[in-house]
């Protein structure tokens, strides 16, 4: 089998940001299968290590990192880098903070 890779938004239905309150927020990532759920979960490239990275934060600052098997779907809990309707803050509903998330590739074999 030829091992390549393949970006996290050619296997995932949803990739998306939202608010948590106003001092966190959540990143959600559901999948199209069950089947590539299953291979992305195995990689272990989603992890909270990662998230920590991709949004320059420590890994203390990533409330909730989870696998929820029954929704197929990856969850990142983390704390907002300004409180909601702060100055200098720039998206007051979270909705754009997934973009970090679009450029992961994950290994994959056909």
């Amino acid at each position: 089998m030829q091992q390549n890779v393949k970006k996290l938004t050619e296997l995932a239905h949803v990739i998306r940001s939202k608010n948590a309150g106003p001092f966190e927020l959540t990143l959600d990532i559901i999948f199209k299968s069950r089947e590539i759920y299953e291979k992305v979960k195995a990689t272990g490239v989603l992890s909270k290590s990662l998230i920590a990275r991709l949004y320059n934060v420590s890994e203390e600052k990533i409330l909730v990192f989870v696998f929820f098997d029954a929704a197929n779907a990856v969850k990142a809990t983390l704390v907002r880098p300004r409180p909601q309707a702060s100055i200098g803050e720039t998206d007051m509903h979270a909705c754009q903070q997934h973009a970090p998330l679009l450029s992961v590739e994950i290994p994959w074999s056909e």
